[in-house]
């Protein structure tokens, strides 16, 4: 009975690990990693934020999937310095978008 129980449960933790997995990927096929590091600036110069300062900074918002979608798809300035950032619509589907932002508040 074990064994079954045990098989079952390293594939949950399998499976929960692979769209976090996935959506690093994606933001890196996408771009999004040239001007962003996950866990650091990628220059401590660089004016565009890691993915662990955008979660931490978001953390607890309800809107912030919402806001920070509409974000990458249309760009905009004044969250983070006078850099704006570009809109990403001609190469990221919404639903591309949403599962980035999503992997990126999980950032830690």
């Amino acid at each position: 009975m074990r064994r079954p129980i045990a098989a079952l449960a390293a594939l949950a933790c399998t499976l929960a690990a692979l769209p976090a997995h996935a959506s690093k990927d994606l933001a890196d096929k996408k771009g999004c990693l040239a001007c962003h590091g996950v866990d650091k600036r990628i220059a401590p110069t660089v004016p565009f934020p890691s993915y662990k300062e955008v979660a931490a900074r978001y953390a607890g918002q309800k809107d912030a999937v919402d806001k920070l979608t509409k974000k990458v798809l249309e760009g905009g300035s004044g969250s983070w310095g006078t850099v704006p950032m570009v809109a990403n619509k001609a190469t990221v589907t919404e639903a591309e978008a949403r599962q980035i932002v999503k992997w990126v508040l999980t950032v830690k």
